[in-house]
């Protein structure tokens, strides 16, 4: 049922997605900023706690619900719970149009225009980055919001709804890195700030959330990339950066393209904050050593692209096989 579920999530989000400062979004920064501010007493074991509080009960909800539905309704209705909560949680459409809107002013030969977008989306200042650092950012940006809008979360959801949990692993990921990016801004704020033990909570459970999905999407890139590129660049950060999953990401999207990505330098990727618009990327730096390949040139947006919508086909394929198999066993 999980691929079902899946695939019509997908289906939906291409069709009607979700509009930008929906209630879903709206409910989930509230939620955020109460358990913050009702639980959050400033020593590291409270900042735990907030950070179960406002992770964890709504992913118990969401198994909880999928367990009802299951035990008295039957199967199909809590595939459709799961579909439900996929299409909130997942979709290219919550950041494709970023994307779409500045390789279209690459395309026109607006790099004024395409500069301004991604400093917007991105939340930096970009007014004097050169053009290929330009194709260079939208490319980087754009790979790490398709693994966290798409393959982070098909991830965790497939994982946990194989051992009968539901779509409780989607609600996981999302909440997860949301309250990571969204605290971590608060912080910096004087009006009602967020501890520092509450950020710190937080970034520790993001990180160790997504290593296994950063794992996966790079693996995914190098499979329906060029994999020994893809491989042998994943290979190099490992080794410079050992601790941080946006470079394997990043790393592995250069090899998979033969594009030079990174500058082997921290770098932030985002600054951007979560009222507005909740799901842009993260703030951390995110250091990765520069990848051997190809300038960044506009023509390699196409490459990501189609590098991104194959690793999707790979991956629904494999579930509608796992799928297939477990129906005919």
């Amino acid at each position: 049922m999980s691929f079902f579920a899946i695939l019509f999530a997908l289906l939906l989000e291409q069709v009607r997605p979700l509009s930008r400062g929906n209630p879903v979004h709206a409910a989930v920064r509230s939620w955020a900023r109460w358990s913050c501010r009702n639980f959050d007493a400033g020593r590291p074991h409270h900042g735990w706690m907030v950070w179960g509080i406002a992770v964890g009960t709504p992913t118990l909800v969401a198994f909880a619900i999928h367990t009802l539905l299951v035990e008295f309704l039957g199967w199909p209705f809590a595939a459709v719970w799961s579909a439900a909560l996929l299409y909130v949680t997942l979709g290219f459409r919550q950041f494709s149009h970023h994307f779409t809107d500045i390789r279209d002013a690459l395309d026109a030969g607006d790099e004024d225009r395409a500069r301004e977008l991604l400093a917007r989306w991105r939340q930096v200042d970009l007014r004097d980055q050169p053009r290929s650092e330009l194709v260079r950012g939208v490319i980087e940006h754009s790979v790490l919001q398709a693994h966290r809008h798409v393959f982070g979360v098909l991830a965790w959801y497939s994982i946990l709804a194989a051992f009968g949990l539901g779509p409780a692993g989607a609600v996981l990921y999302r909440i997860s890195e949301f309250v990571s990016r969204y605290w971590r801004h608060k912080g910096t704020l004087a009006q009602q700030p967020v501890s520092e033990a509450v950020q710190a909570a937080a970034g520790q459970a993001w990180h160790v959330i997504d290593w296994l999905p950063a794992r996966i999407t790079a693996l995914g890139f190098a499979v329906v990339g060029s994999f020994e590129e893809a491989i042998d660049s994943w290979r190099n950060q490992v080794q410079r950066f050992p601790d941080d999953n946006d470079g394997v990401i990043l790393a592995a999207t250069a090899g998979a393209i033969n594009v030079r990505l990174g500058d082997g330098a921290p770098k932030p990727l985002a600054t951007a904050l979560a009222t507005d618009e909740p799901d842009l990327g993260s703030g951390e730096p995110t250091p990765y050593p520069a990848s051997p390949g190809r300038e960044p040139e506009p023509a390699h947006l196409a490459q990501v692209v189609g590098l991104v919508w194959r690793s999707v086909v790979m991956w629904l394929v494999l579930l509608a096989l796992l799928t297939l198999a477990r129906l005919l066993g």
